[in-house]
């Protein structure tokens, strides 16, 4: 978008008295209701965000205490061309000091503190691995560059190790990928096509993690937090407790109005009738859902319910027609979609982090993902700038890890990832990380270890074909759209914040009928420079 486009529409007609209904609270809803407010000119009052939960943010979160411990379910990589996400947060303020922006605070850091990797791999026990490169052989970057000129269509529905040979699986290139982005070898390569396109221009430093940026604290506290904040600044309406269960609409050829809400507050069934001025934004997915935690002698138990939360309502409304998507190919497979994470809160901790700095020569909070290579979990951990929540107490420390390999045996702890407490996690962690004589003096300091295992996290990445993710505003939509990793954002990659953020622009702007262009995914493919730093890199 050039600044021509960078307009401030006028207000559309009826505006006041016209109703949104943000159905789902993270981070795809927010991000409406701030474009609703500042480029729709709706009044705040008019903006309802309806959430089942009591707290806002989704997928992004991060919460407890230094007596409970800490947790996160995870963080979304940020790179510098998410447009979408840059704009939405160069105008909201910052919490520490309102005359500056969240995108202005968020800039200083990473300029102060650039991420930057000196130990992208270990093995051994703790022994630093060669990570100096992508270690592609010549056929196996020649793959890479098949899949970039291969066509969505075309590849359809191939899995990752249906495109790619054996010998791709064991190079340092997927160890980093699959870690980075939470990648398994039956996910659709189609999404990898996607990442590798978006992210041409940092495939040179991905082995330092060159380029990834970070916040201050956990991402609900340095992003969320100051947008909700802001939002009931002007009045947005958070109404909590509310579970969407099905949606009407009135079809007509191939016009759709969305005509009712029904919800369930309190085991009380409501209608929230729907005028056709109105809008109605669906987040139709989380990566989220149905999360369980364990902790320190706990597992996390997986949740197998027939009851999937917005997956279900999905269900119901792609009943209502074909151009609402497929849910089934995306949350019928728990097995190919679960993970966990868990997050690790030390207290007077002299011997984990001191030891990990000089294991990998990171500066604290610096240095990212750190990846073990030969885990049979296939375990990654990450120490996150301290603090990582703004309760956090100085002398209370967070470690975040997960593993991509669910159900197999540890080689320190015989039983499945997906099988242990919070404890037995931590223990198989600190074996693989050299600390194995050191494992019972190190749970003394432990406050708590918080596994979560979320069934759906990498739903998104199923296979899949052009419609099984419905278009952000269906064909013939007046009043109706998706939002979120479910939706289809033509040339943008899922698992991103910047893809549920332009998914709000894009319904926002589209049935608001704001005459206002949505920024352009950053078109690094096309660069020519980009393109032949990528093939140097790839080919060593």
């Amino acid at each position: 978008m050039n600044n021509y486009q960078r307009i401030n529409p006028k207000a559309p007609h009826n505006i006041e008295n016209r109703n949104a209904y943000l159905l789902g609270g993270g981070i795809g809803s927010l991000s409406a209701a701030a474009f609703l407010l500042r480029d729709a000119h709706m009044p705040g009052k008019n903006i309802h965000i309806l959430e089942q939960l009591e707290v806002s943010g989704g997928s992004m979160d991060g919460a407890g205490t230094a007596e409970t411990g800490y947790t996160a379910r995870g963080g979304r990589e940020i790179e510098e061309h998410f447009e979408c996400f840059m704009e939405l947060f160069s105008f909201i303020p910052s919490l520490k000091d309102k005359s500056i922006s969240v995108l202005d605070e968020f800039v200083q850091l990473n300029k102060d503190e650039p991420i930057l990797s000196h130990c992208r791999l270990v093995e051994n026990q703790g022994q630093k691995a060669d990570f100096s490169d992508l270690g592609l052989s010549t056929p196996n970057a020649m793959e890479l560059a098949k899949l970039h000129m291969l066509t969505e269509d075309a590849l359809g529905a191939t899995t990752i190790e249906e495109f790619f040979s054996e010998s791709f699986f064991e190079t340092k290139f997927w160890y980093y990928w699959a870690t980075m982005f939470a990648f398994e070898k039956w996910h659709s390569v189609v999404e990898v096509k996607r990442y590798m396109e978006r992210f041409m221009h940092l495939i040179g430093g991905m082995n330092r993690l060159d380029g990834i940026l970070h916040t201050e604290y956990n991402q609900f506290d340095s992003l969320i937090l100051p947008l909700i904040t802001w939002l009931k600044e002007q009045n947005v309406s958070f109404e909590y407790g509310y579970k969407v269960t099905d949606i009407d609409f009135n079809i007509s050829g191939y016009e759709k109005t969305a005509t009712a809400i029904h919800l369930t507050k309190a085991g009380k069934e409501e209608v929230i009738e729907v005028a056709e001025d109105d809008l109605v934004l669906f987040t139709n997915g989380s990566m989220t859902e149905n999360t369980t935690r364990g902790d320190l002698n706990h597992p996390a138990v997986l949740n197998r319910s027939d009851e999937k939360g917005c997956f279900s309502v999905w269900e119901k409304i792609a009943a209502k027609s074909p151009d609402f998507g497929h849910p089934e190919k995306f949350c019928e497979d728990i097995d190919k979609s679960k993970w966990m994470s868990f997050t690790v809160t030390l207290k007077d901790d002299d011997m984990v982090f001191p030891y990990l700095y000089q294991l990998t020569g990171d500066k604290p909070g610096m240095g990212g993902l750190v990846t073990i290579k030969d885990s049979s979990w296939f375990m990654s951990w990450v120490v996150p700038k301290h603090p990582h929540f703004i309760n956090q107490p100085d002398d209370v420390k967070v470690l975040w890890a997960y593993a991509l390999n669910m159900d197999v045996p540890g080689d320190y702890v015989k039983k499945t990832f997906s099988e242990c407490t919070g404890r037995e996690m931590f223990e198989e962690l600190l074996y693989h990380m050299g600390l194995e004589e050191k494992i019972p003096e190190i749970l003394s300091h432990t406050v708590n270890v918080i596994p979560s295992m979320m069934p759906y996290i990498t739903a998104q990445f199923m296979p899949r074909v052009a419609g099984d993710r419905p278009a952000v505003i269906p064909q013939g939509s007046k009043n109706f759209g998706f939002l979120g990793q479910f939706a289809e954002v033509p040339g943008d990659c899922v698992f991103t914040v910047e893809y549920s953020v332009r998914s709000a622009m894009m319904a926002v702007y589209g049935l608001m009928d704001l005459g206002k262009a949505v920024d352009p995914v950053y078109p690094s493919q096309y660069d020519i420079r980009v393109l032949i730093n990528a093939a140097k890199t790839c080919l060593g």
